[in-house]
């Protein structure tokens, strides 16, 4: 049976336009909730599951909604989208007391409500324009397979191209809130676009008159929005001399005169701390980690994955004249590292992705410092099997390798800790571990593999350097780790309690507003 042809009708073409720029901003939405909740809560696995979950179920909220909307009324796809403008819109400015409202959740809870209350409305709406759509293009019933097929393909296809567009144009230019800005402004146009066409069917109070209401009060709280982005932080204990939204976190240098400190931070990761006076280190464990050179002499090249604010590789090479190469995969964090924190490279300065770095080295190397778990987050992906044969493959015969990582101790109980053991025993015969300050729980471990034996008692060490380092050596039960592989790796689930006691400290030290931008 045939619909009425005199029904209001947009050309396909037109719907195709419609379906394709409201898929691309789903996608360019559901990103970028992430690095709008991750200064908070960090990039874990629990951020980008809460994301994901929220995003499905938003669009299958709006799928249902909408379809029962398609076919009750006639027109209102100018007012659902430009609701979707406006609940856009209104993200960045609602960001901040969300995530103080729900900081009391803890890090998983935490992560989904802010998600599902911040990204849920304005995806739901999304979700309501497809089957609109479809409703729209379909002129007789047996075309209906077709018309929303192409429906769902193109607005795919948009997905697919806003994803692109936001993580190799636009991202590494425009800060996330500009971004939502221009998303949700790009959508009140659409939505203008919309209820003209729809104005030649119904009358103007139902088709442009809401879709102005919409597009004058989101225009009216541009400047509040914008305002709120730059609100104004209690700098009463801290000064920020810099900081920079970056593909992977807003990077900060923070200085504390009065303590004498001066902190570099990733998000809700404390990366470097070094004295304003001397500009020393201020991270115990990093001592540990220079004096490796003396325990298998002599060393002549060293790698740091993950260069910090810079001071390891400084002191190799005021202590040993090392050559040492550093691979970074933030800029932001290099630069930091140079203009702030007085590192001077020795070696390259690689900044990429650890993984493919690794694969493409050419060097071979006397001591390699793996530093990539100080953060809130686990990039459990370094610390796996595979990775450490990588890392193995680049070592000399005596060379090194020492691994940093952020845990409890638990009375050498702590899984996480046994799974690490565990996991390097598999690549390396020997391992010997280490505690940055003993007689606390929680703390910097440092992992020393080789493929030899480690002698503390070097000649190169003095007497008080030799019962320094075996005042640290700990004892770890690797026996109920669990081998940690790119096939299975829990390890971020394990470290959860580490995660949120982290992020607790620094919420300590720097207040909650810090980490939200």
């Amino acid at each position: 049976m045939k619909e009425n042809k005199s029904a209001p009708s947009i050309k396909s073409s037109g719907l195709y336009i419609i379906v394709f720029i409201t898929g691309a901003s789903v996608m360019v939405i559901e990103l970028l909730g992430t690095r709008m909740i991750a200064p908070f809560y960090g990039a874990s696995i629990y951020v980008w599951s809460s994301l994901i979950s929220v995003t499905m179920i938003a669009l299958s909220t709006g799928y249902f909604i909408g379809g029962h909307w398609a076919d009750k009324n006639k027109t209102g796809l100018s007012l659902i989208i430009a609701l979707a403008g406006l609940l856009t819109l209104l993200i960045p400015w609602a960001t901040r007391p969300i995530l103080l409202a729900t900081d009391q959740l803890g890090l998983k809870a935490g992560a989904f409500t802010s998600a599902l209350l911040l990204f849920s409305p304005s995806l739901t709406f999304l979700g309501m324009v497809s089957p609109f759509a479809i409703k729209l293009a379909t002129k007789e019933l047996d075309a209906v397979g077709t018309s929303s097929g192409s429906i769902y393909a193109v607005s795919t296809v948009g997905s697919v191209i806003g994803t692109l567009l936001l993580g190799f144009f636009l991202f590494p230019e425009y800060g996330s809130r500009e971004i939502l800005i221009g998303a949700a402004l790009s959508l009140l146009l659409l939505a203008m676009a919309v209820a003209y066409y729809e104005q030649k069917f119904l009358p103007l109070k139902k088709t442009v008159l809401p879709v102005i209401i919409i597009l004058t009060l989101s225009f009216t709280l541009i400047p509040t929005i914008v305002d709120a982005g730059h609100s104004k932080i209690d700098t009463s204990k801290f000064t920020i001399q810099s900081e920079k939204e970056s593909l992977y976190g807003w990077v900060r240098v923070i200085d504390q005169p009065k303590r004498d400190l001066r902190f570099l931070t990733s998000d809700a990761s404390m990366i470097g701390a070094a004295s304003l006076s001397t500009d020393k280190t201020l991270l115990a464990y990093q001592e540990i980690v220079t004096l490796i050179p003396a325990l298998s002499p002599p060393m002549k090249r060293a790698l740091i994955v993950g260069l910090g604010a810079g001071h390891m590789a400084n002191m190799l090479d005021k202590r040993y004249k090392l050559i040492t190469d550093t691979l970074e995969i933030d800029p932001a964090v290099s630069q930091a590292a140079v203009d702030f924190f007085n590192y001077t490279p020795t070696g390259k300065a690689i900044v990429g992705d650890a993984r493919y770095e690794i694969r493409h080295l050419k060097g071979v190397y006397d001591l390699i410092i793996h530093d990539c778990f100080t953060g809130g987050s686990e990039p459990a992906h370094l610390l796996t099997v595979e990775t450490l044969q990588q890392l193995k493959k680049q070592m000399t015969g005596d060379g090194i390798l020492a691994i940093n990582f952020v845990s409890f101790l638990q009375n050498g109980n702590n899984k996480a800790l046994a799974s690490v053991g565990r996991t390097i025993s598999q690549v390396f015969p020997n391992y010997s571990v280490f505690i940055s300050e003993p007689g606390h729980d929680f703390n910097d471990f440092i992992f020393l593999a080789s493929k030899k034996p480690i002698n503390l008692n070097s000649k190169m060490l003095s007497t008080h350097q030799q019962q320094w380092l075996k005042n640290r050596l700990v004892n770890i039960n690797d026996s109920q780790g669990i081998i940690l592989s790119d096939n299975f790796n829990p390890l971020e689930h394990l470290q959860t309690r580490k995660s949120e006691h982290y992020r607790n400290v620094l919420l300590g030290w720097f207040g909650a507003d810090l980490l939200i931008r």
